[in-house]
């Protein structure tokens, strides 16, 4: 296996109580199919010592991703704004938690250098929580996405956004700037949001979603994880009041434990279910899914852009 490494065993900072996890995985030992290539190869250098140079932070490493050797190797990274430590403690998230950074306002510039040092046609902007700023970061959302259409007006840019704690006008501020894709995941069951998703709330997420696809020209995305107790009525649940709350494009993957200090795996998903949940996904009018299980809500982001470029020129500007 020379060259491969199981992902979700990386060493990262506690985020949960000791009270709130077991000790082991109740799913078991690790299937052969969640092995990902080893992170290395000279773009992923490159990108790295880029990445470093201009004093940004990805979701690739912050969140521990198993695609990152992948998607570097492929020049394609998803850079997060507004620092690097979140003010909720999510159970499953690797992404440090504590007091928020202050806000860097050269930051949009320095994402647009990037992106157009790396000359991507389709960039991802996502970010913590900061629910210690009025609008939740959205105005930094805003500023990096304009900073990149005026660096490199050929690029789309697709954001991967919080919930702003509700706010529906914050959510306009990021919409005002007219990003591609509006992405914002549920990550779970409705059931198991107290648990996975502390501070977040289902049926706040999916009214943001709705809201978000209510104003004509920008597609919107979400997505879930998959093997942290839920059943399999609850997932087509969820598939369906995604659909209903206007949601184009859907990504499903499997839950990969960061530490043994985050929420235990209950259970491994075979590429079988994935590709039935797929299916019904498609079956029920979402435009465009990805369901396997290695992936990621920006893995491969830019296959979701020709489904939804039709139903929304506007939007791709």
């Amino acid at each position: 296996m020379s060259g491969f490494v199981p992902v979700g065993e990386l060493r990262v900072k506690p985020m949960v109580p000791a009270h709130a996890k077991p000790a082991e995985n109740p799913a078991g030992q690790r299937p052969r199919w969640l092995l990902a290539p080893a992170a290395t190869g000279t773009n992923y250098r490159s990108l790295k010592r880029l990445v470093a140079d201009l004093r940004l932070h990805t979701v690739c490493e912050s969140a521990a991703c198993p695609n990152v050797g992948d998607c570097w190797n492929r020049l394609s990274a998803t850079f997060m704004i507004l620092g690097n430590v979140c003010t909720r403690r999510c159970g499953f998230c690797a992404v440090q938690k504590g007091p928020p950074l202050s806000v860097d306002y050269d930051e949009p510039r320095r994402v647009a250098t990037a992106v157009a040092a790396m000359g991507l046609r389709h960039a991802v902007i996502t970010s913590v929580n900061r629910d210690d700023r009025p609008d939740g970061g959205a105005e930094l959302f805003a500023m990096t996405i304009r900073a990149i259409r005026e660096r490199l007006p050929a690029c789309s840019v697709e954001v991967l956004v919080p919930d702003f704690q509700g706010s529906t006008e914050a959510m306009d501020t990021v919409l005002d700037a007219r990003p591609a894709i509006l992405n914002h995941n549920v990550e779970t069951v409705a059931r198991l949001y107290r648990t996975v998703r502390a501070g977040s709330d289902y049926d706040r997420s999916l009214a943001m979603l709705r809201h978000a696809s209510d104003r004509n020209g920008v597609p919107t995305k979400s997505g879930i994880m998959l093997g942290l107790g839920e059943t399999l009525d609850e997932v087509w649940q969820t598939l369906q009041d995604l659909r209903a709350s206007g949601v184009d494009i859907l990504t499903v993957g499997q839950y990969l434990r960061p530490s043994p200090d985050h929420l235990a795996i209950q259970r491994y998903y075979t590429p079988a279910e994935f590709e039935q949940i797929g299916e019904f996904g498609r079956s029920i009018g979402f435009r465009h899914v990805e369901s396997g299980p290695l992936v990621r809500s920006s893995y491969h982001a830019d296959e979701g852009l020709p489904a939804v470029s039709r139903q929304f020129p506007r939007g791709l500007a």
